[in-house]
């Protein structure tokens, strides 16, 4: 009897053996995007479409912003702001841009408060808000050309900083002096005219950014933690598109 049960086991466990591996590895082949990945990329449940509708222009001339086909074109004059429609407290973001002018300038603002945007003039900016900096790597040599000052105090690789009366405490590295600025932790930003891709995760107080695909700056302790998003002209031609949002709790 035992001789019987015995002579069967190997071939038996021999497609145990297969059927756990294809139980195991299977799996793979169907997994969906890790969340990260998802989240940078801006898909999944619950992200929506950020459009022509869902902004105003603050303080600029009726062509500084103009939609056309899914992208915004800033012509970049009067420097200005165009804001949401609404406030957002804890969101992930995303932003496809591009300058189309060497040394371009430009920028997102988020949680700026109506008291930050009040009566703006044209020529002005939020005073209340968290910037995540927009700037073409032919910047820093404008600015050292023109004022003969070495660019140490920022960067054109996604800076986060408080505008104004906010405040924030920075991530590592951050810029010289005590200052509240977060650099990036790496130089991933493409030149002007070619698109960059920003992700960002504003949570609790917390801002986080990834520059295409890989996050490098940001900061804790935002005060304030909500309000209005808003795109920057600032000087120069600069488009966007893929402008997504996913609220949060």
């Amino acid at each position: 009897m035992s001789r019987f049960l015995w002579q069967p086991l190997p071939l038996f466990a021999f497609f145990l053996t297969c059927i756990s591996h294809l139980c195991l590895t299977q799996p793979l082949f169907a997994q969906e995007i890790p969340p990260k990945v998802a989240m940078i990329k801006g898909e999944g449940k619950g992200w929506v479409e950020l459009g022509e509708k869902d902004f105003q222009t603050v303080n600029g001339d009726s062509d500084t912003w103009v939609w056309k086909e899914g992208v915004c074109y800033c012509k970049g004059t009067p420097v200005g702001v165009t804001k949401s429609t609404r406030t957002f407290t804890n969101f992930e973001m995303v932003a496809t841009w591009r300058h189309m002018k060497n040394a371009g300038n430009s920028g997102i603002f988020i949680w700026a408060t109506e008291k930050g945007l009040k009566g703006l003039k044209p020529n002005q900016l939020p005073s209340v808000g968290i910037e995540v900096q927009i700037l073409d790597h032919g910047y820093t040599e404008q600015f050292e050309k023109s004022t003969g000052k070495k660019a140490d105090w920022f960067t054109t690789n996604g800076d986060v900083f408080p505008v104004g009366g906010s405040t924030m405490v920075p991530f590592e590295p951050k810029a010289p002096g005590g200052s509240s600025r977060s650099f990036p932790s790496k130089n991933l930003s493409k030149g002007v005219g070619e698109w960059n891709h920003y992700c960002i995760r504003a949570v609790d107080g917390e801002v986080r950014l990834w520059v295409n695909g890989e996050m490098v700056s940001g900061g804790t302790k935002c005060n304030p933690k909500s309000g209005f998003i808003c795109l920057e002209s600032e000087g120069s031609p600069v488009e966007f598109k893929n402008l997504r949002i996913r609220e949060l709790p």
